[in-house]
């Protein structure tokens, strides 16, 4: 099951967020997508924080609160360290990663840090399902 690699079950076409984006673009954009948040990326495509739907949140009511409508998806977002993943990485190894850290969402990255992807714990999930299945019809 090792041979099982994040870029084969990853999301190639993520919602991505600019830093100078609106909040409500983005959450126009959360609201439309699967997603429950999203890398942000620079001009570059290199990744620089994470938006979610908590984030979100938390802004809208504080604005709606002081009746202001004037935030950005930087002052909003994560802005700590983003747990990444490698498009190289084992599919296992993530799992058991996803079982002791809190991400369900995990930005995969290029070596110039650059967005290639995403891959949540349900695409994980459907990975070693895939692979179970097609173990049970191989037998």
């Amino acid at each position: 099951m090792h041979s099982l690699k994040v870029v084969d079950y990853m999301n190639r076409h993520p919602v991505r967020f600019a830093p100078d984006m609106s909040i409500e673009a983005a959450v126009s954009i959360l609201l439309q997508s699967s997603q429950r948040g999203g890398p942000v990326v620079d001009k570059q495509n290199k990744l620089v924080g994470f938006l979610s739907e908590q984030d979100c949140l938390a802004t809208m009511l504080r604005d709606t609160y002081h009746n202001e409508q004037s935030a950005t998806v930087s002052d909003c977002m994560y802005q700590g360290e983003v747990v990444t993943v490698d498009a190289n990485t084992s599919v296992t190894d993530l799992a058991q990663q996803m079982t002791t850290n809190k991400p369900k969402m995990y930005p995969v990255i290029n070596t110039d840090r650059q967005l290639v992807g995403v891959i949540t714990r349900s695409d994980i999930l459907r990975a070693i399902d895939l692979h179970l299945r097609d173990g049970y019809t191989h037998r």
